[in-house]
Order: C-alpha cells, then structure tokens, then sequence
C-alpha cells in the first residue's frame, strides 16, 4: 500500500490535527520520500515508518511536538540535518538498520538538545573503535544508545512510550524542586522578618517598663528630698482649726452683751 493511503486509511474518519499517534510501518514510500504528511498533523507526538523504504527525511513536514521517530530499517545515509528543524522537541530516534557509516552522519544531532535515546543497531557506525564513547561525546545531551547509558546500565522499557513520559516527568519535578527551593527561600526571609519585627516590639515594651520604672523611682526621690512636707500641712490644718474653736465663743459673747 502506498504511504498516501495509509495514512488516510489511519485516519479512520479523524482530523490529522486530532492525530497524536501514527504508525505507517511496511507500506511503500514514493521514491524513498515521505508522502502524504503534511503539516496539519499539529499534535503528532509518535510517527513510526519501519521498513518504507526511505532514502531521505527530506519530506518531512514541521511536527513541533513530535517525541518519538521510528525510522528502522530504511536506507536512510545522511541528511538528518532536517530533523533539528521540523521536529526540534525529539527525545527519541530509532535509526537502526540504516545505511550510517560514520559520526559525521549523525553530528548534525547535537542540534536536537532535548535527544535523551538513540538507537544505531545494525548500522556500520557501530563497528567503529570506541564507538559509544565517541558517540556520547558528540552528543552530550543523550542518555541512553542503543538500550544503555554510559555506565552500561540498560533502560527501562526504553521502547515504551510510558518512558519518554517518565522524562517529561523528571523534567518536571526538577522545575518544581527549583520552584519548592525558591518559595522556601522566601518563606525563610519572611520569618527573618517577623522574628525582627517581635524583636523590636519587646525592646520597645522594655523600654516603657523601664520609663515607668524611673518615674516611680523620681516620685520616690521627691518624697525622700521633703521628708516633713505632709506632717507640716497636717500640724497646719490642726491649728487653724483650733483657732477657729477660740473664736466661736468670744463671738457668741458679743452677741449676749
């Protein structure tokens, strides 16, 4: 079946922007190119062309959220420039079993940062002299190639596409942790500045205390300075009444006369 067809008999009644998953494996490419995709497949996240017969990625149209490419087992030998400029989100390229000799083929996949799984089975490449470490050398950003990563750890399910997911996901939480150390930065200095804050209201309540403290040591003072003061007011008051006695009955005696 041709790849035009295909891709409408995948379709199955769809929009190709309702379409996030695409597999035209073993159907026939035109001339080694792709055909039939086009642009409008806005929302392709996997596109899968196994054993099309592919020479060139040429053709291939902008798919900006594209994760996954399955292009095994094509003759595909160069040309992978184009990949860093219609499909610039990839994660994971499978090119085993293509016609790739050498690094240089593969150099122009620096471009594409967010690359973290390549696969190069059964290609000539891999017979080169320390081929995976001059591999992981060209393309820093790359976790895992052909199945393992630098420590010749092998990854999980690395053909699942639950995995590239769980990369998203890692990705993620590395954003929200440097989210979480931030806002507990803020918080602290919010709490640097409440505690101050108490600080300087119990400097001030002592301050007060203190202040009422001296004016009843000045009110002391003045008392210790006039020790006799009150007893003499009293000793005054008490004579003034007595005289006042003595004068009630000299008047009273006026009055008899």
């Amino acid at each position: 079946m041709d790849m035009d067809k295909r891709i409408h008999l995948e379709l199955r009644n769809r929009t190709p922007s309702e379409v996030k998953e695409l597999i035209l494996d073993n159907c026939r490419s035109n001339e080694g190119k792709i055909k039939g995709l086009t642009n409008e497949f806005e929302e392709l996240e996997f596109l899968s062309t196994i054993n099309v017969g592919l020479t060139s990625v040429a053709n291939l149209p902008k798919l900006n959220k594209l994760k996954k490419l399955e292009l095994s087992d094509n003759r595909i030998s160069g040309g992978l420039e184009v990949l860093a400029e219609k499909c610039p989100n990839l994660m994971h390229l499978n090119l085993s079993g293509n016609k790739i000799k050498d690094l240089g083929t593969i150099e122009p996949l620096k471009k594409l940062e967010n690359l973290k799984i390549l696969d190069l089975f059964n290609c000539e490449v891999t017979n080169l002299n320390n081929y995976r470490q001059n591999v992981f050398k060209l393309l820093p950003q790359l976790r895992y190639l052909d199945g393992y990563d630098q420590d010749e750890k092998e990854a999980p399910d690395s053909d699942a596409e639950g995995f590239i997911e769980g990369l998203d996901d890692e990705e993620e939480d590395e954003d929200e942790e440097d989210y979480d150390e931030d806002a507990q930065l803020v918080e602290d200095e919010e709490d640097e500045e409440e505690e101050d804050e108490s600080e300087e209201e119990d400097v001030s309540e002592e301050e007060e205390d203190e202040e009422g403290y001296n004016d009843w040591e000045v009110d002391d003072e003045e008392d210790e300075e006039h020790p006799g003061g009150m007893a003499a007011f009293l000793l005054l008051a008490e004579e003034e009444r007595g005289q006042k006695r003595k004068r009630e009955p000299e008047d009273e005696g006026e009055e008899d006369d």
